[in-house]
């Protein structure tokens, strides 16, 4: 009975996710190129593994998207941990303030992009035209690399650090009171109840919420097509947009499948460090 209830999720989860899995595997070993002059499928081995590990775009873009994700979830755990002591306190407005914090995360990634190009493109957004006006500051996304980096990382931010301050909100309501009021009866102050009793007790939560964040950076991809499509040049096209560069504009089925399992074998190599680091916490704590 209990395999028949689940047949239905098993079948939906094997059709949607296995079986182009497998297919991907197997067309990353052949160079299938429709715009090539040989049409159809040949069969290459390694090959395509093997440019892989020697092409400066591929590993540019690699660099680039791991250190958008070093960048976005520092600051994102350490703004979210921040508002989420902040909303522990009572303060007038509070209820209001966390409404509006959370209002980013209903709305779709790519209406999110579609926003922010609205306010930071060069000639039309308010922003470029205030900073000029005001600091005599020429910003301007499609023209400086610079300027478009930082603009992505300031969006995904806005994005998703409230989803970072629900979490860490939901872990310090579950720590218990007693450890922190018998540390005050002990003479510790608020930094040393922070750092020996809060943070240790925290490190699950902290832990699973990298866990999740680093999976979502690691792939984004609809946000910042919205915004800068990936330039100017090549300073914001992340591992995502140079995949379906490499796929659907220039219909490199082969070499884009050995470019896509190569980076989920990164994404779940990283992820694995973090399962570990929770798993070891989770007994450490027991």
């Amino acid at each position: 009975m209990g395999w028949g209830l689940l047949a239905p999720t098993l079948i939906i989860l094997a059709v949607a996710g296995l079986l182009p899995f497998f297919y991907i595997i197997y067309v990353g070993f052949f160079d299938w190129n429709l715009f090539s002059a040989e049409v159809g499928m040949f069969y290459a081995g390694a090959d395509n593994y093997r440019k892989l590990v020697f092409d400066p775009e591929f590993l540019g873009a690699l660099r680039r998207t791991f250190l958008f994700t070093t960048l976005v979830v520092s600051i994102e755990l350490a703004l979210g941990f921040f508002l989420a002591q902040l909303l522990t306190k009572d303060f007038r407005g509070k209820t209001i303030f966390r409404t509006i914090h959370a209002l980013p995360l209903v709305i779709a990634p790519i209406v999110v992009g579609a926003a922010w190009r609205l306010l930071v493109i060069p000639g039309f957004g308010p922003v470029p035209y205030y900073l000029d006006k005001f600091l005599d500051f020429n910003y301007n996304i499609g023209r400086f690399a610079s300027h478009a980096f930082l603009t992505t990382v300031l969006m995904d931010i806005w994005h998703w650090t409230p989803f970072v301050t629900l979490t860490m909100l939901a872990g310090l309501s579950a720590i218990p009171k007693e450890p922190m009021e018998q540390a005050l009866v002990d003479g510790a102050n608020r930094w040393q109840i922070f750092r020996h009793l809060t943070i240790p007790m925290m490190m699950p939560v902290i832990l699973t919420t990298v866990f999740i964040r680093l999976m979502d950076a690691l792939r984004i991809v609809d946000e910042v097509y919205m915004l800068t499509g990936g330039g100017p040049g090549t300073s914001t096209r992340y591992i995502g947009i140079h995949i379906w560069q490499i796929v659907f504009p220039k219909t490199d089925y082969g070499y884009g499948s050995a470019m896509s399992l190569l980076t989920l074998y990164f994404t779940i190599v990283l992820c694995w460090l973090v399962f570990a680091a929770i798993t070891a916490k989770g007994k450490q704590s027991s």
